[in-house]
């Protein structure tokens, strides 16, 4: 079998603020641990969960250390270094490739909207800074811009170290071009929890998960039976995470799963403008959703 980054299950984590706005590193490092010590084979760091929009180059570089220092090689670490700026996208792959990460998460460019050669450059750029893995990252409702499926496979045939694609526009369609069409050295992942189960029916390796933050053990073991081909008990976690994995974008992500976690005492209850918290109505309906599936005691 090809030596992907991973096949499984990498959260997406958020990043958790203190209530003065600071990063909370203690916090961090707890979270990191409950997600290895749920079952899951990677994590994902600085991606949209994360709010790496509004993430300081200062605070990457430290949040990158300390994801990797206290991973301390467990789990592969892929940090989410793109955004609309090819020469910033380009210092922060580098820092990050110099600090140890295992990959790189490039996001589609938002707000430029390229045409697809323009994002084939951009990804041949940043390829050619640096020898660090690279997964593409299609989420054209946060950028809108759509990376086709013909784009990412000739990215990942005409470029070495594109070796991955988290796949979130929705569409089954193109979903379906890259699998039944990428070499084998390409791993696909969903991007949205929901379509987890159905793409690796179809052949997928896994996924990057936001309700994974919340729910490590449970949502990973679903991942790893799914891939394991026993599809009856995978169908029965899915449906039974199903209310939950729809409830965590109630509102934008991360607002639903930061409350969550908050609710279960993992993080203080605080997210960076231009996100503000949870309606009242909201957050009743996502902690509903989740009810017995969590552990720690969530008060309604």
């Amino acid at each position: 079998m090809t030596d992907f980054l991973f096949r499984g299950t990498a959260p997406a984590l958020v990043t958790p603020f203190t209530d003065d706005d600071r990063i909370d590193e203690y916090a961090l490092r707890r979270l990191v641990d409950r997600q290895i010590d749920g079952g899951v084979e990677a994590l994902v760091v600085l991606g949209t969960t994360g709010e790496n929009a509004t993430i300081w180059p200062a605070e990457r570089h430290r949040i990158v250390d300390i994801v990797l220092e206290h991973t301390n090689g467990r789990v592969p670490v892929i940090i989410g270094t793109g955004n609309n700026s090819t020469s910033e996208s380009i210092v922060f792959s580098k820092e990050a490739a110099t600090q140890g990460a295992d990959g790189l998460l490039v996001v589609g460019p938002y707000y430029n909207k390229p045409t697809q050669n323009g994002f084939f450059a951009h990804v041949a750029a940043i390829a050619d800074a640096t020898d660090c893995p690279i997964i593409i990252y299609n989420v054209p409702g946060r950028t809108s811009f759509n990376i086709t499926s013909e784009t990412s496979l000739r990215l990942a045939e005409e470029i070495p170290t594109v070796v991955g694609v988290k796949e979130a526009s929705g569409d089954l369609g193109q979903i379906s071009n890259i699998l039944a069409h990428r070499p084998d050295h390409l791993a696909v992942y969903a991007g949205d929890d929901e379509f987890a189960l159905p793409l690796i029916c179809l052949g997928a390796d896994g996924v990057v998960s936001v309700i994974s933050n919340v729910l490590p053990d449970l949502f990973s073991e679903m991942i790893r039976t799914g891939l394991a081909g026993d599809f009856d008990e995978a169908r029965e976690l899915h449906f039974r995470l199903l209310p939950a994995m729809r409830a965590c974008f109630f509102e934008t992500n991360p607002i639903p799963v930061k409350m969550m976690l908050a609710e279960m005492g993992q993080i203080e209850p605080h997210l960076r403008l231009p996100l503000v918290p949870m309606e009242d109505a909201n957050r009743q309906r996502t902690i509903d959703a989740f009810a017995g599936l969590v552990e720690e005691k969530v008060a309604g």
